[in-house]
């Protein structure tokens, strides 16, 4: 289903592939730029000899070709909820499993006004710590020229052309062990891996962009908290009294 809708809709570039291992555990950590992205960094995947395994907002999953995911081995993430947790499990063992597995650590599209990363969730930073995964950052440049999810627009352009960059491997085997020897997953140790890894990606855009990248990340993206007066009352589930009807 991938390949011809990315054949339509891009003319792929594809550098460094090579690096992607034919087999075992690979975890691939990728920049966000489109709702597209998937679409594009799939058929990068495929031609490597590899399938992906994305791990994705569950709310994809909830339509008509949820079970086409599922089935396809495809990875929802609950974000804010009890079954987070969860997600990470199943990425793990996907990688123990010896499978390729994409990540967007972003968790949605960059807000950075020139495209640049914007802050990473640190999950990225869990799984790459507590599995044996080849960790490669790509970097990922033109499906933004298609869909421009600033300006909410899809510009009717077939074969636009977008560039993959497969970074080399990054080595985390001091860390992994200082982590199997006992040292916590604390918030500074996941947010130090997080910016390493996705600054790996953001000095790969560069490359591709040949552009000097921002110092530091844009700012995530913060969801509005409602007024006192809006929220649900305890015991409701936290679902707004139209959804609990």
């Amino acid at each position: 289903m991938v390949y011809p809708a990315s054949s339509l809709m891009f003319r792929q570039h594809h550098r460094h592939t090579e690096r992607i291992p034919p087999t075992g555990g690979v975890l691939l950590v990728a920049n966000h730029v489109s709702v597209l992205d998937p679409l594009a960094c799939a058929r990068m995947v495929w031609d490597s000899g590899r399938v992906p395994h994305f791990l994705a907002k569950d709310a994809v999953f909830r339509s008509w070709y949820g079970v086409v995911l599922r089935a396809a081995g495809q990875i929802p993430v609950s974000r804010g909820s009890s079954d987070a947790g969860s997600s990470v499990d199943q990425a793990r063992q996907t990688l123990a499993d010896g499978k390729l597995v994409v990540i967007y650590p972003e968790g949605s599209v960059t807000r950075d006004p020139d495209w640049w990363p914007m802050q990473a969730r640190t999950g990225v930073a869990r799984l790459a710590l507590t599995t044996d995964a080849v960790v490669l950052p790509v970097a990922q440049w033109g499906p933004q020229l298609l869909h421009d999810y600033h300006a909410r627009r899809l510009h009717l352009r077939p074969r636009t052309p977008t560039e993959h960059l497969v970074g080399e491997p990054v080595d985390l085997s001091g860390l992994r062990a200082e982590v199997r020897a006992g040292r916590p997953l604390s918030g500074p140790l996941l947010r130090e891996v997080t910016d390493l890894l996705m600054g790996r990606v953001r000095d790969q855009l560069a490359e591709i962009r040949q552009e000097e990248p921002p110092a530091g990340f844009h700012p995530r993206a913060v969801r509005p908290v409602p007024p006192a007066d809006e929220l649900p009352a305890p015991g409701t589930g936290g679902q707004p009294p139209e959804e609990r009807a």
